[in-house]
């Protein structure tokens, strides 16, 4: 979807800014059911010294602050990176019901490609997921942050 395609571009462009904390460039951005923006956060791990420091549960901890309630009923997750097992369980937590993700995660991902906790039918609670948006632009981005690794 366009908006999806929109939403993703706003995502990859602050994944740049992990970048100069040393972070792996992931994005993730709240909406409410209007598409306006409650929460963001990016990876900062590095920045916090905090290995949950995630940017999904980054996003998810602003908009439940902006909002004022931790269950995210009516919101959809933009993030740059499929979620892992860690993040998968802080979306489910927050009763959020759309997630929208960039590249996957061959190695840890969890809505999909290792596992898929976020649609998993002995769970409570499942989440619609859409995969692979803008999925080479959020791949390009991690595959240039890791090459400068190595």
């Amino acid at each position: 979807m366009k908006q999806h395609a929109e939403w993703m571009r706003e995502a990859i462009a602050d994944a740049r800014l992990a970048l100069a904390t040393g972070d792996v460039p992931v994005s993730a951005m709240v909406l409410d059911a209007t598409g306006a923006v409650i929460g963001t956060g990016r990876n900062e791990r590095e920045l916090r010294r905090d290995p949950t420091a995630h940017a999904e549960v980054l996003a998810l901890r602003a908009a439940a602050q902006a909002t004022g309630d931790w269950h995210l009923e009516d919101a959809t997750l933009v993030v740059t990176l499929e979620p892992c097992v860690m993040c998968a369980g802080a979306i489910l937590a927050a009763r959020v019901p759309r997630v929208i993700f960039g590249a996957w995660d061959e190695k840890a991902g969890a809505a999909g490609s290792v596992y898929d906790v976020l649609r998993d039918r002995r769970l409570p609670h499942r989440v619609e997921v859409f995969a692979g948006v803008e999925a080479d632009a959020c791949a390009r981005l991690l595959e240039e942050f890791f090459a400068d690794r190595r």
